[in-house]
């Protein structure tokens, strides 16, 4: 048996930027995109896929980035916290987190803001028991989450 890890060059767009590299075979995501990318706000916490903390978008749709491989992102679009503002523009998500003091720590944030984001950008939910369920699978040790909620709700209500 060799001692040799087995990589394989993977292609994909991370935050509107694409990326080609070599990468053992059995790294996670979220090591990928904290690691080897430099985008941080992808936390890890439980490396179980059961808090949240690293949800990132995987060609549209929130994904544990502790549960997934990098090279089963191979040809994805995979999106970051990072990604979200313009500049120093906050997207009108992170703005709507910001004025309803949606955060405490911020361990949990960045998680937070990407399972949002989906619903934000999928029009499907409306209401705020839909937006506790689709947020129910994150999880945040600092708050009973009632602002992160109002966060949302707001910036679906604003969303144009």
């Amino acid at each position: 048996m060799s001692d040799a890890v087995e990589a394989r060059e993977i292609r994909l767009v991370v935050n509107g930027r694409e990326v080609v590299r070599q990468v053992a075979v059995r790294r996670l995501l979220a090591d990928f995109l904290r690691e080897d990318l430099g985008l941080t706000a992808t936390r890890l916490a439980c490396e179980h896929g059961a808090c949240g903390a690293c949800t990132v978008i995987v060609d549209g749709r929130s994904a544990r980035s502790c549960l997934l491989l990098a090279v089963q992102a191979d040809g994805a679009e995979v999106r970051t916290v990072e990604g979200m503002a313009e500049g120093a523009r906050l997207h009108p998500l992170q703005q709507a987190f910001w004025e309803h003091h949606a955060l405490q720590c911020g361990f949990c944030t960045s998680g937070f803001l990407m399972t949002a984001l989906e619903l934000v950008e999928s029009r499907a939910v409306t209401g705020e028991e839909e937006v506790r369920h689709a947020l129910s699978g994150n999880l945040c040790r600092c708050t009973g989450c009632a602002n992160i909620v109002a966060a949302v709700l707001a910036a679906m209500r604003d969303r144009t």
